[in-house]
């Protein structure tokens, strides 16, 4: 879920600004508390939420993308610590570019495509399996002791130094 209007950020209106903020977090916030009452019925409960690496290192995505998204993984920390006796678990998986309809206008850009090839070790951009594989594992039982993280899945950019 998400939603992102790349410029500087001096350059954001107040509604593009607000439209951001609402698509990023706010709904996701009001989504978790919506449905707490459901999730805490269940033995078994697990929430995983889609951050993005803009919310872990600085990528040019616009300003109020990277804080929503920086906003999320902390939510995703304060609800695992606060659900947990009920037995709820919450997690954030925090990609980096992954190829769909979204970001594929900014890949056919072959600049933007070299970039972030570039700067990222495992030299491609992810796929939306990449993603998907690790919301299944994080939603089982495998993955009953992990709560309260954010992973990167970006093929080693946010590990990547100098």
């Amino acid at each position: 879920m998400g939603t992102n209007i790349r410029k500087q950020a001096i350059d954001y209106t107040p509604d593009e600004y607000e439209t951001i903020f609402q698509t990023n977090l706010t709904s996701v916030f009001e989504l978790c508390r919506l449905t707490y009452p459901l999730l805490k019925t269940s033995d078994y409960s697990s929430i995983v939420n889609i951050g993005s690496v803009a919310g872990l290192v600085a990528i040019r995505t616009g300003a109020p993308y990277g804080m929503t998204k920086a906003a999320l993984a902390q939510l995703t920390r304060a609800l695992a610590v606060e659900w947990v006796s009920d037995r709820i678990r919450v997690n954030t998986i925090a990609p980096l570019f992954i190829r769909t309809p979204l970001t594929e206008p900014l890949l056919e850009n072959s600049e933007t495509l070299n970039a972030v090839i570039a700067q990222t070790p495992m030299k491609r951009v992810g796929e939306p399996q990449e993603i998907a594989g690790l919301a299944a594992f994080l939603s089982t039982s495998a993955a009953s002791y992990i709560t309260g993280q954010c992973i990167a899945v970006d093929g080693g950019f946010s590990a990547f130094g100098f």
